[in-house]
């Protein structure tokens, strides 16, 4: 590992310090970071400004009345059928706010619709752009950050896992700030030495709501025990993948790409309290743990105010009061995942795009009740084993990931399909 920047997330290094009020479009707005980041913003006003949101457009309430306490100049929807529900929502809270005389004076939000439509709002002016999107589909509002100048304050891992390559040579140093809790902390720690001080890095995992069960145990688990997380409040895609621990291999692949640490020196442990986010190990024998109570508006005033922080952004620990942290080894039989993952990072080019996509095809199906939950990961070994060598390598190109994303959600189907009709016989 040479001494040199990485291209991506460095913590010696402030993209843009520019001073004064910070412009901030959030993507993902009414899902569980955007909504997060928008508690933040309404807390600091003087920090920060949103002047766009984008969303699915599944929850057209929250996005409007979002739109209307931020004054937003423009709002977009994914999803371009709720494009109607959406201006009759503005419309009625605009009108409604200047009957009472409490109306900010300004027009209407401008409506983007569509799945390009977030892409647009990355490429807008601003000073950070937060990527708060769930999955692959995160993808092009990254490159168009990246593009535009802008900071991104990244809670999309998806992005960076299928999409490595790509994002990494448009990335400027420090441009990209992690939003993740694990890679905030890490973040975070490294600020303490330099890259050629780091020994390891040390991901933390709470193990989720099967940690000490067998793999036998699995065979039998539900869709309700699945979404029950011990610890984190989280849609049930991210929740699922944090029961399977899918969601600590892509974690695993996030940091070697953040921080060009290799995959023999990124190790997971389990810590069942999620009050150590992340450590790095250095080289002279020391730990840096960087620990919060379980709260994402920490690592996202991270993401959002580096390198300044905010003041109260999150909870403190009482120290006053007695806690016992523990921690415990990875059991790789009952959780093979973040060992795929680390096979699938290895391989590169268009293989973690192959793992992400037949991962979230399978969690579809296991919350649909079509696939059983040790079902997933089988299906998902199955479609990269299937894959075999990857195409694109370091000269990765968007097509190339498309059509492994699209080859590889459609035989994840095929295969589980198969799976449920020989358990039905």
């Amino acid at each position: 590992m040479s001494d040199r920047p990485s291209p991506l997330a460095d913590p010696h290094i402030a993209f843009d310090t520019t001073e004064g009020r910070r412009d901030i479009v959030v993507l993902g707005s009414t899902g569980s970071i955007g909504t997060q980041a928008i508690d933040l913003v309404l807390r600091h006003p003087d920090r920060f400004r949103v002047t766009a949101l984008a969303a699915s457009g599944s929850r057209i309430d929250l996005l409007a009345e979002q739109a209307h306490r931020l004054g937003v100049a423009q709002v977009a929807v994914a999803r371009e059928e709720a494009v109607e529900e959406l201006r009759t929502a503005l419309k009625a809270r605009w009108e409604s706010s200047r009957a009472s005389g409490a109306g900010n004076g300004g027009p209407l939000p401008e409506i983007l619709a569509g799945p390009d439509a977030a892409t647009q709002l990355a490429a807008s002016p601003c000073h950070t752009v937060l990527n708060g999107i769930t999955g692959s589909i995160g993808l092009a509002p990254t490159l168009a950050a990246l593009e535009a100048g802008r900071t991104l304050a990244l809670a999309n891992k998806e992005s960076l896992i299928v999409g490595g390559p790509l994002v990494k040579a448009l990335a400027q140093p420090g441009q990209i700030i992690p939003v993740d809790s694990e890679h905030a902390a890490l973040f975070q720690a490294l600020a303490a030495g330099t890259r050629a001080d780091v020994r390891k890095l040390v991901v933390t995992a709470s193990g989720g709501p099967f940690r000490g069960r067998t793999r036998a145990d699995l065979e039998r688990v539900t869709r309700e025990d699945a979404l029950a997380h011990p610890t984190w409040a989280m849609g049930p895609v991210i929740t699922v993948n944090s029961a399977t621990l899918v969601n600590k291999g892509l974690e695993v692949i996030e940091a070697h790409l953040l921080y060009d640490i290799p995959f023999d020196r990124i190790e997971v442990v389990v810590h069942p309290q999620s009050y150590v986010h992340s450590m790095v190990e250095f080289t002279d024998g020391s730990t840096l743990a960087q620990a919060t109570p379980p709260d994402m508006r920490g690592p996202i005033a991270i993401g959002i105010g580096w390198p300044e922080r905010i003041p109260d952004a999150a909870p403190a620990f009482d120290w006053s009061t007695a806690s016992t942290w523990e921690f415990f080894p990875l059991d790789d039989e009952a959780f093979p995942s973040v060992n795929l993952a680390r096979h699938v990072g290895e391989l590169g080019g268009t293989a973690p795009a192959v793992f992400n996509a037949a991962n979230e095809e399978c969690v579809e199906a296991f919350l649909a009740g079509r696939l059983p939950f040790n079902g997933i990961m089988d299906t998902v070994t199955a479609v990269v084993t299937e894959h075999g060598r990857p195409s694109g390598g370091t000269s990765l190109t968007v097509p190339d990931v498309l059509e492994a994303e699209t080859w590889a959600r459609a035989r994840a189907r095929e295969l589980a399909a198969k799976a449920t009709a020989e358990a039905r016989a």
